[in-house]
């Protein structure tokens, strides 16, 4: 295993009060911010949108006369507002299913809600509905498309492999919401976004991102964040600390190891600003309850 490197540093008075250490990685630039190393890393919901292109190479697009809105849901992990299961429920309804074929579960949002909680309002709802779409569409199995060995989930590991250029089998195990996620190097996890959205076959998931923002996330997400103060620029988190981020033929990988989401906001942030990419309002003050600026939250980069 190699040794991750600090990247994020809180400090209160000149004292350093947490340290969270992480990876970087960019290609396709002159520029290196980190040499990369070969350690592996489960994609989670950065997964999504690799999985999505499945969307337009079954035509799934045009069967269910999909919205933009729509498409975005699938490649999101939205926060469960009204906008997310409002699409989410939508889209259920032209494929002709209901709530009961779904297996994401059911967690509390990630925004505040007074409407029952179902499993519209799990953040990977959007990724399920497409899959039993793709099933219903294609006559396969819609009670086991969960299962790794379904012909889904087959496809969706080839091709995620054939996006990242991944040439080796790494770990892979079950993703929060209970489908099979696979693990590769930071490296080949951004070369599967810029062959992804570089491909003029995928535009319609690319456009998705960058009219749709609000559905990729939602209100204070990063990934949202990035993309609405910005030009073209893509990006995508997932858990566990990671971040993607595509402008062109260019992009960056992030992994915060202890997972934090502040200081992997920050970092994201630093780097974007540094590369002159986009400059994106974040609040790193450290402050009391009553509001009393007591430090601040630095990058080493």
């Amino acid at each position: 295993m190699i040794n991750d490197t600090i990247l994020v540093k809180y400090i209160r008075d000149g004292l350093v009060e947490e340290e969270h250490r992480g990876h970087i990685i960019k290609c396709d630039s002159s520029e290196i911010i980190n040499s990369e190393n070969f350690q592996p890393f489960y994609l989670r919901s950065c997964a999504k949108p690799l999985q999505a292109s499945l969307i337009i190479d079954f035509g799934m697009d045009k069967f269910y006369d999909m919205t933009e809105e729509e498409i975005a849901l699938c490649c999101a992990s939205h926060s469960g507002e009204k906008i997310h299961t409002e699409t989410a429920s939508k889209l259920l309804k032209k494929i002709g299913l209901d709530l009961s074929y779904l297996k994401c579960g059911i967690h509390e949002p990630l925004c505040k809600t007074e409407e029952p909680v179902t499993v519209l309002h799990n953040n990977c709802s959007g990724k399920h509905i497409m899959m039993l779409g793709l099933c219903e569409m294609n006559g396969w199995d819609k009670y086991s498309y969960d299962d790794i060995n379904h012909p889904l989930q087959k496809l969706i590991k080839q091709k995620i492999y054939e996006l990242c250029e991944v040439k080796k089998n790494y770990p892979a195990t079950k993703d929060g919401c209970g489908v099979p996620i696979y693990s590769m190097p930071l490296y080949n996890m951004l070369k599967g976004y810029l062959n992804l959205f570089c491909d003029p076959v995928y535009e319609k998931i690319k456009n998705a991102f960058l009219n749709k923002p609000y559905i990729i996330g939602g209100k204070d997400r990063l990934d949202t964040k990035i993309i609405s103060n910005s030009e073209n620029i893509i990006a995508k988190v997932g858990a566990g600390g990671l971040c993607i981020v595509v402008r062109g033929k260019e992009g960056f990988a992030v992994k915060i190891s202890d997972g934090s989401m502040k200081a992997r906001e920050i970092l994201v942030c630093d780097i974007l600003k540094k590369l002159n990419w986009a400059d994106i309002p974040v609040d790193r003050s450290i402050k009391t309850l009553h509001g009393d600026i007591v430090g601040e939250i630095v990058t080493t980069i």
